[in-house]
């Protein structure tokens, strides 16, 4: 429903324009290998002022790598890049931004002690001379003409990662270049904030900018672009015009080369043993939150970001301590869990798949094998010796089943692309045979055949284990929760079932902090309701200026 409302106000607010224009860039037979990996093989491809044009294709498909090639970020091996017809040559980023090209990567390059002004600021020309003040008032301004919806003032490292994004967004729109590449701009952002930044593309390829929107999201995709274009396996394998896209299922399937229908036939299971309770747990932003999650089920926590998941999450996955409350995890309070021997517990106990697949989840200078061993190398060793050629093998055998691209286990993290850093957590942790299982944004930037296979993992980790799901994706929720926790201010406003009548509409209002007509704290909360009931965004009072 989004998705279509989205179409029809780009089709009343934008004025087309001819697809005959000279391209501002045109990338010219383009390739790019690593070591015997081929990225990109001989791509040709135009990019058009005032056009958004869309890049879909696989995890490791080489859609980061080939505007990493436009960025400046890399050279490609053979090809030529044309800038308004003569030929560039790129050495560095800092060539690409002379030449008015930007890029946000999927990975955040912030400095997270910075405010959200400085770190937009940071090393743009006059900016050493700026005041604290002015600097929050430029970057504020900025922010709200794209209605971008952040404190300027607010510390990089206090922030959600759809927050962090906004700050990757509003960077690129200070330096006002005339190409701007979005690597998966809606990974981390709630439907509200999409919308906000489908408004701010529409506003920019309207006053002659040229977008590259490259994302995952199908409907988002039909939704925003004016051209399309799908990569497989390193080529151009189709592209298309706004009037001539074909279903988001065509779409799907072209993509991937074979048919893909993302729905999950989630037939319940018998319900095991409780394998974690929460009861009137408080303090780090959580106030009274109870809780319980049985072997055979999967809970979905939903909410805006910044309303209470990230604390909860990190206090079942024992990265901060509780501060009222209690914590029962598979039988045993949050200090006698916690304090086990870890060589007892590595298997069959908590795993958890983190948000943060980069910073948190793994560590980028080390290669698949390494970041394998990082949860279960208690499995490989003996007598106090590290087997790591068995490690090694069996990393190998997950990286061919979990289709880890490119599959040669001594690839660096760093070296892969988001999704397929992802596939290697999810691999990782399942391995473990974990009796719990807790999966924050598990499927954030993957594409539709990864996802599939990451929901059809989890809905088979029920024989074993429960599974607590923190995701942004209400439509996630609803195809593999049995129960779905609201969360607002700290709080669990209600738990509901995922066949409950009118389950959506419910969860939409109590996302906004609605219950009965009322907000949380007490206001009339009509005006929000009416709001929810005409575009669907169930987001309309963030706590704290988060972005909404």
């Amino acid at each position: 429903m989004r998705m279509h409302a989205f179409a029809r106000r780009r089709r009343k607010h934008t004025k087309r324009t001819d697809p005959a224009v000279p391209p501002v860039v045109r990338l010219i037979s383009i390739s790019k290998s690593f070591g015997a990996v081929k990225a990109n093989q001989d791509i040709s491809l135009d990019i058009r002022p005032g056009r958004i044009k869309a890049l879909l294709g696989e995890n490791g498909a080489g859609k980061s790598t080939l505007m990493s090639m436009l960025s400046g970020r890399f050279p490609p091996d053979s090809g030529t890049i044309e800038i308004d017809g003569a030929p560039a040559r790129f050495r560095s980023p800092a060539d690409g931004i002379a030449a008015g090209i930007g890029m946000v990567y999927q990975h955040f390059m912030l400095v997270e002690r910075m405010t959200v002004a400085q770190n937009v600021l940071l090393g743009q020309t006059g900016s050493f001379w700026l005041s604290p003040r002015a600097m929050r008032a430029t970057v504020g301004a900025l922010a709200e003409e794209y209605g971008l919806a952040i404190d300027p003032g607010a510390r990089v490292d206090s922030l959600s990662m759809g927050q962090r994004q906004l700050v990757e967004i509003l960077k690129l729109l200070y330096r006002q270049s005339r190409v701007l590449i979005f690597d998966e701009p809606t990974a981390v952002l709630t439907p509200a904030e999409t919308g906000n930044l489908f408004q701010a593309l529409w506003n920019m390829s309207e006053q002659g900018k040229a977008i590259v929107f490259i994302s995952h999201k199908l409907p988002e995709v039909i939704a925003v672009a004016d051209e399309i274009a799908i990569l497989r396996q390193g080529r151009i394998v189709d592209e298309f015009l706004e009037h001539e896209v074909p279903s988001e299922h065509a779409l799907a399937n072209r993509m991937v080369g074979r048919e893909v229908i993302l729905e999950v036939d989630a037939q319940p299971v018998p319900l095991g043993a409780e394998v974690l309770r929460l009861e009137g747990l408080s303090g780090n932003g959580l106030e009274d939150v109870s809780l319980s999650l049985r072997q055979g089920e999967i809970l979905a926590l939903a909410g805006v970001a910044g309303n209470g998941q990230k604390p909860l999450v990190e206090t079942v996955a024992g990265l901060r301590s509780p501060q009222r409350g209690a914590v029962t995890i598979l039988g045993s309070d949050w200090k006698a869990f916690y304090g086990a021997p870890q060589k007892e517990s590595w298997r069959g106990g908590l795993a958890y798949i983190p948000e943060d697949r980069q910073g948190l989840a793994t560590c980028p200078d080390l290669d698949m094998v390494d970041n394998f061993l990082l949860t279960t190398r208690h499995g490989f060793s003996r007598q106090g010796f590290l087997e790591r050629n068995r490690a090694e093998e069996q990393t190998a055998r997950l990286v061919e089943e979990h289709d880890v691209r490119p599959p040669v286990p001594a690839t660096l993290a760093r070296q892969l692309s988001g999704g397929n850093l992802q596939k290697l957590v999810i691999a990782r942790e399942f391995y473990r045979h974990p009796r719990i299982i807790v999966a924050e944004q598990p499927t954030q930037g993957l594409d539709v055949s990864a996802t599939e296979e990451v929901w059809r993992r989890l809905l088979q980790a029920r024989a074993h284990a429960g599974v607590l799901l923190v995701t942004g994706d209400l439509n996630e929720a609803l195809q593999l929760a049995d129960r779905i926790a609201v969360m607002y201010r700290g709080r669990i406003m209600d738990v509901i079932g995922r066949n409950e009548p009118d389950a959506v509409g419910r969860i939409g209002l109590l996302m906004a902090g609605l219950r009965k007509g009322k907000r949380e704290d007490g206001t009339a909360g009509e005006g929000a309701r009416a709001r929810q009931g005409e575009d669907g965004q169930g987001a309309e009072s963030a706590p704290g200026g988060a972005a909404r």
